[in-house]
């Protein structure tokens, strides 16, 4: 008589397991994989927002996600354009991934929530645009013109930086937009 204790598959971590229960669980811990490398996309080095004090963050100031004005004081004279605020590590992480158009009087501010070095990318991001990194007064310090999409080399913005607009590529120079212009916002509470 056969006494061999059989246990069921259930049982055993990965006996008997079908290839397509395998294939579903490592596709799901790829998955995951790339869902906290999601989080690091546009802004490498995103800032916590509990950096910034209660009352003072940029959606006590604006509708966050929604569209705003905003004014870049050129010596030409203000320019002004629309622009979408992102303040969580969340939306600076999403940025302007996956859109295939926008206008060229828009953009978007990411209050990165504390002054601190800033690297971009611009992976997932069809695009291609002028990134302006702003000191906490809202000062052009850099601008990475013509940024090339879908590349996932760094845009660091070589120096601490609070904020970072984004504009559609070529618009910097079209307009008269240049390093030591003021960005006027709202959420730019530096001055």
């Amino acid at each position: 008589m056969d006494r061999t204790v059989r246990r069921s598959p259930a049982r055993l971590p990965f006996a008997r397991r079908s290839p397509v229960r395998l294939r579903l669980v490592a596709a799901g811990v790829v998955l995951a994989a790339l869902a906290l490398l999601a989080g690091t996309a546009v802004a490498l080095d995103p800032a916590p927002s509990a950096a910034s004090p209660a009352g003072s963050g940029a959606a006590d100031a604006v509708t966050v996600g929604a569209l705003s004005p905003l004014t870049v004081e050129t010596a030409a004279g203000p320019l002004r354009f629309s622009v979408e605020v992102v303040a969580t590590a969340e939306e600076r992480a999403r940025g302007l991934m996956h859109r295939r158009q926008m206008d060229a009087d828009r953009g978007m501010l990411f209050d990165m929530g504390r002054t601190a070095p800033a690297f971009f990318w611009m992976r997932n991001t069809y695009l291609s645009l002028d990134i302006l990194f702003l000191a906490p007064d809202g000062e052009i310090r850099r601008i990475a013109a013509n940024t090339e999409p879908l590349s996932e080399a760094q845009i660091p913005s070589g120096e601490p930086v609070r904020y970072v607009l984004e504009l559609v590529a070529g618009t910097a120079a079209a307009r008269g937009i240049k390093v030591g212009d003021r960005v006027v916002h709202p959420v730019i509470r530096g001055r």
